[in-house]
């Protein structure tokens, strides 16, 4: 595999607010950390949350869900927050303590999150999470001082640590993750760049310059949230990763330093290798070579994916998008009763292997990350 550049980039930062004691504060507004699966957003995170002025929440996705909050109180909606992923749980926040009122989504998620910095004492409120992959320009909207920082790593190392993971995850064994990663690449490009042109605040950061020379990636990222830079976010020493889901394929994230996994992940097929080689090689044509997905060049000398391919592949991909929305909404709308009745069936049962597969496509946090 070639060596690429470490293309970190900064797109227009927002102006810092002068604190009484002379320094830099940063602005207002939550931070989002976003990146395919398996391209080290979990690492990322934990990097982040070394920073005493840094509390990201870990795969919160309380945004996604903002049906939750049609009619309903902040308490019974949080509740069933807590159910889809455990959040509440994994960061030990008590939904009791928080105002029960109504809120609209978008308060519900500054006073959710920004409660879990406050408790850490930190002014750095957001998540972290790879299903915001297709919400950047969701978010945006919603929250117009955003800013977000997005972690490539190469397409093929991804898909090789997704086989690797779903060995021991069956939420990686589901139909379409392969290419929910792959297409993703291309959406978190393009709306990047969508978003760049509209002024929102981006940073752009390669996991392979992370685990090589943390220190000056780590240093661009406190730039770019304009705060001093803490030594501690170039190791895991002390990094809290009491949120993140356990399993095999979280192990490195889990340990003691920032190391290269000496199995990256599994061989790949000759057809998703070349694949995903056609794809670098036309994305490297649509987004020029400055761009942070086109920094990653195709090891074979293959021609660009066809008129044909990429028309399959984005008619799929657009199919399972809509199938997760239709998950997430499913589930706002659907009683928690009855999602409490089918676990429970399907604990009892305990379904084989590939009746798991199957219903973790349309069942919500089944068998999360």
């Amino acid at each position: 595999m070639q060596p690429i550049r470490d293309n970190s980039t900064q797109i227009a930062p927002g102006p810092a607010v002068a604190a009484g004691n002379g320094e830099s504060r940063p602005i207002s507004g939550p931070v989002f950390v976003v990146g395919v699966w398996r391209s080290g957003t979990s690492l990322l995170y934990a990097l982040l949350n070394q920073h005493p002025q840094i509390a990201l929440m870990y795969e919160g996705d309380l945004p996604l869900l903002w049906p939750l909050f049609i009619g309903r109180k902040l308490s019974s909606a949080l509740c069933k927050w807590d159910f889809w992923n455990q959040a509440l749980k994994r960061h030990a926040l008590d939904s009791g303590e928080l105002p029960d009122q109504g809120l609209d989504f978008r308060a519900a998620v500054e006073s959710v999150y920004s409660e879990y910095a406050r408790r850490k004492g930190a002014n750095i409120w957001g998540c972290k999470s790879p299903t915001y992959y297709d919400a950047l320009p969701f978010l945006a909207q919603n929250f117009p001082a955003a800013r977000f920082i997005v972690i490539w790593r190469h397409p093929a190392v991804v898909a090789g640590s997704i086989l690797a993971a779903a060995e021991t995850d069956a939420w990686f064994r589901r139909a379409g993750v392969m290419l929910r990663a792959l297409m993703g690449c291309r959406k978190l490009q393009l709306d990047g760049q969508r978003l760049a042109l509209l002024g929102v605040r981006i940073h752009h950061v390669h996991y392979e310059g992370l685990v090589r020379d943390p220190a000056t990636v780590m240093k661009g990222v406190c730039r770019f949230l304009e705060i001093p830079f803490d030594a501690r976010m170039v190791d895991l020493d002390t990094a809290d990763r009491s949120a993140v889901y356990g399993g095999e394929h979280h192990a490195l994230v889990h340990g003691s330093g920032i190391i290269r996994s000496r199995r990256r992940g599994r061989e790949l097929p000759a057809t998703l290798r070349t694949k995903i080689d056609r794809y670098l090689r036309l994305w490297r044509q649509q987004f020029g070579s400055g761009s942070p997905l086109a920094a990653y060049v195709p090891e074979a000398d293959v021609v660009c994916a066809s008129h044909w391919e990429r028309a399959r592949d984005r008619g799929c991909f657009e199919l399972l998008r809509a199938l997760d929305r239709a998950t997430r909404l499913t589930y706002c709308f659907t009683p928690l009763a009855l999602w409490k009745a089918y676990r429970w069936l399907k604990s009892f049962f305990q379904l084989p292997r590939k009746t798991v597969e199957v219903a973790t496509i349309t069942s919500p946090g089944l068998q999360h990350k």
